[in-house]
């Protein structure tokens, strides 16, 4: 239902045009079908599998927007610094990749 609701919400926000436009794009093709065969494995009475599969895809989709979210974490009042501190434990994950530049 949330994975439903999920395709609904980002029709509403970004257009049902530019919706599919996004899923249609060949770079993205792996992560559209992963996508959609784990929201199939879902509806099929398979969600262990499906949420794996449908997690995949959603990383291979979203994968260019997880630093965005990572500086968005830490900036979050109260507990951003924390967050901070474990995004610059893993690798490639939010870590200030230019801190070291002289620039």
């Amino acid at each position: 239902m949330g994975n439903i609701l999920f395709l609904i919400g980002l029709t509403i926000i970004i257009g049902p045009q530019k919706t599919l436009l996004f899923f249609a794009r060949r770079q993205k093709a792996k992560g559209t079908a992963a996508f959609f065969l784990g929201l199939l494995l879902i509806l099929m009475r398979w969600p262990l599998i499906g949420f794996c599969v449908e997690l995949y895809g959603i990383v291979i989709l979203f994968g260019d927007f997880l630093g965005t979210i990572a500086g968005f974490a830490r900036n979050a009042p109260v507990v951003g610094p924390y967050i901070g501190l474990l995004l610059d434990r893993v690798p490639g994950l939010g870590g200030r990749r230019n801190a070291e530049l002289p620039v």
